[in-house]
């Protein structure tokens, strides 16, 4: 997508934290990552399984597939499947609106190129052909919702990929307390599906770099171009990082809200 655009003048800021306190790994060693991962699996013949949000996150993951597939950094052959109808559908409005990129992107679409398609891509929108990837033994990308797991068909892979030590499970997104996806981050042995008891052997990966979320220098250089804020109210963040988030805002008064806390915007500005 297009840059983010100069915010306007504010005198109350309200503003997102989640990675407040670190820095992402920048592109390159990212997409190194992401592919020596994929590529180790599948040389193990395993699977590897993507939890990952409808929105954003899985086009920029089918848009670097596609990358990794047209330089040789991974096989032609990769079967690919997008197991989530919300997901396809989103999709398919993003390859509509190509005026919304940014030039790189654009280049891709103005080639005549599909830059979320490739050949062994597999959109499985009916829950017969989702149920049918569990037959598939290895040497396969299964991208799934949520990116959490929460919920949807990503808990299903899940439970038929987790016990296997050939397998990858790749979390490329954020992952909240609480959730599925920190008790695996956080190396769990063995968590709750359905009501059973599924064993942890597959290897874990995290890839920071994709996260459609700013970091702490991102979030700063944002809030810099605002003219003049006399209040931020910092929100979504874990309770431990909004502090020290908060330390490195210069110039504005700033206030971490608690859970049903009011405010009269009036007696702040």
């Amino acid at each position: 997508m297009r840059d983010p655009a100069k915010p306007p003048q504010a005198d109350i800021v309200v503003m997102e934290s989640t990675y407040g306190d670190r820095l992402h790994k920048t592109l390159e060693p990212t997409l190194e990552e992401f592919y020596s991962t994929i590529s180790e699996t599948l040389g193990r013949g395993g699977n590897v399984v993507i939890p990952s949000f409808a929105l954003e996150r899985a086009q920029e993951l089918l848009y670097y597939l596609r990358e990794g597939i047209d330089s040789g950094k991974l096989p032609s052959y990769l079967p690919v499947f997008l197991d989530s109808p919300m997901t396809i559908s989103a999709t398919r409005i993003f390859q509509r609106h190509p005026e919304c990129y940014d030039k790189e992107a654009c280049k891709v679409f103005q080639s005549g190129m599909d830059p979320f398609m490739f050949p062994g891509l597999r959109f499985t929108r009916e829950t017969v052909e989702s149920m049918a990837i569990n037959n598939v033994s290895g040497g396969a990308v299964i991208i799934a919702g949520s990116g959490m797991c929460t919920g949807g068909r990503v808990k299903h892979h899940l439970k038929h990929n987790l016990w296997n030590q050939h397998n990858t499970i790749m979390f490329v997104g954020y992952a909240a307390h609480g959730t599925l996806a920190r008790q695996i981050v956080d190396g769990a042995r063995q968590v709750k599906i359905f009501g059973e008891e599924i064993p942890v052997q597959a290897a874990v990966v995290t890839i920071g770099g994709f996260s459609a979320h700013a970091d702490q220098a991102e979030l700063l250089a944002w809030h810099r171009q605002i003219e003049g804020p006399v209040t931020t109210f910092l929100v979504h963040g874990d309770k431990e990082v909004m502090p020290v988030f908060a330390k490195k805002l210069q110039h504005t008064r700033v206030e971490i809200p608690a859970l049903h806390q009011r405010y009269n915007l009036r007696e702040w500005l």
